[in-house]
């Protein structure tokens, strides 16, 4: 088999030195323009996140991390207080985004900068701060590598997945999550086709998932949400493959909403449900699927999507962004330090173990 390994566009990265600034995919356009966005100052990487510019909860982490550098650079070229505006950084960050909990980890860990280095001040500690800020994303470029490494085998030569939103390299801060298992099975030479749900209200599927793998030259067929359990009735998905914006410590998975639906169906079919996500995703504090706050988003990403309106003005709209599959229908949850298979308390705590998180 070939080794040959696919293209993968890079969604964000700090460009220059401690003067520098952060650049990214503007995915609110894709797939019609592929712009790079400029991010210069925490404002806007706030409003990048909450606009969903930039999305996916490890590319979330990554942004957010930067984000507290740009504050921390900004007040140690104006000779102001680096310490405290690293701290409003990271406050303002915290509460751009309620659902992603790589978002509030790479903050901690932003956070625990500040704390271990009471030594340093001003232009000393923008710099330890963009240290760390760099190592986030490097440790998330190589938690993708290592998930694909531990799907891919899941994956047999031939097989067609179905994946729900996106969770490949555009919402991470390397290969992907749910995509890595299947560009890792494409660069060693099996044959892997994708269905793609189109993932309603904003189309991430349809916009993000199909340009992305089109980019790597891997297969893939567009349908809309309500055909997925159709297809699986016809026997054309092996396997389904999502990502997770949180995990509780029992096993529940929260993902963008209609992955419940996604689930269910596969166990009525018998395919199996696999879960790709990195451990920073996990919530060790939660146990139950039930305490995990849901965003909802303005009615209008329903009700007016994409500039045109397509329901009755006054109708009432309920929006949540996400909803939460039970352990029970979760074939295997895939992770860089291996694949957590029908995933429960114990299972969950020996990886979060395995990987320094408990």
């Amino acid at each position: 088999m070939g080794s040959s390994s696919p293209s993968h566009p890079e969604t964000l990265s700090w460009i220059g030195d401690l003067t520098g600034h952060v650049q990214m995919v503007e995915q609110t356009l894709l797939p019609t323009e592929h712009v790079q966005l400029e991010v210069r100052t925490v404002p806007a990487m706030v409003d990048a996140i909450r606009r969903l510019a930039v999305r996916g909860a490890p590319a979330i982490g990554v942004a957010a991390g930067y984000g507290v550098v740009l504050g921390a650079a900004a007040a140690a070229r104006e000779g102001s207080n680096v310490r405290e505006a690293a701290s409003a950084a990271i406050e303002a960050l915290w509460v751009s985004r309620p659902t992603a909990v790589n978002l509030f980890w790479a903050l901690d860990r932003m956070r625990g900068i500040l704390a271990a280095t009471e030594n340093l001040e001003g232009e000393a500690l923008a710099e330890r701060l963009l240290e760390e800020a760099l190592a986030i994303h490097e440790s998330d470029r190589d938690t993708c590598r290592r998930i694909g490494a531990h799907g891919a085998p899941l994956l047999e030569d031939g097989a067609t997945v179905l994946t729900h939103c996106n969770a490949g390299a555009l919402a991470t801060g390397g290969m992907g999550t749910a995509l890595a298992p299947i560009y890792t099975a494409h660069a060693q030479g099996k044959r892997v086709d994708v269905f793609a749900d189109e993932t309603r209200p904003l189309l991430q599927g349809a916009r993000i998932t199909c340009w992305e793998l089109q980019q790597a030259g891997v297969p893939v067929t567009l349908i809309t949400d309500g055909m997925a359990a159709r297809v699986m009735a016809e026997g054309r998905i092996q396997a389904v493959i999502v990502g997770s914006d949180r995990i509780t410590r029992g096993g529940d998975v929260c993902n963008k909403i209609g992955t419940f639906g996604v689930a269910l169906a596969a166990r009525h079919h018998g395919v199996p449900f696999h879960v790709a996500a990195p451990l920073s995703t996990v919530d060790t504090e939660l146990l139950e699927g039930k305490d995990i706050p849901i965003e909802e988003r303005d009615p209008d990403e329903v009700g007016h999507g994409f500039g045109r309106r397509t329901a009755p003005e006054g109708v009432r709209i309920y929006n949540p962004a996400f909803d939460v599959t039970p352990r029970d229908l979760v074939t295997s949850i895939i992770t860089e330090v291996g694949v957590i298979e029908r995933p429960d308390v114990a299972g969950m705590e020996q990886a979060l173990r395995e990987g320094g998180r408990l």
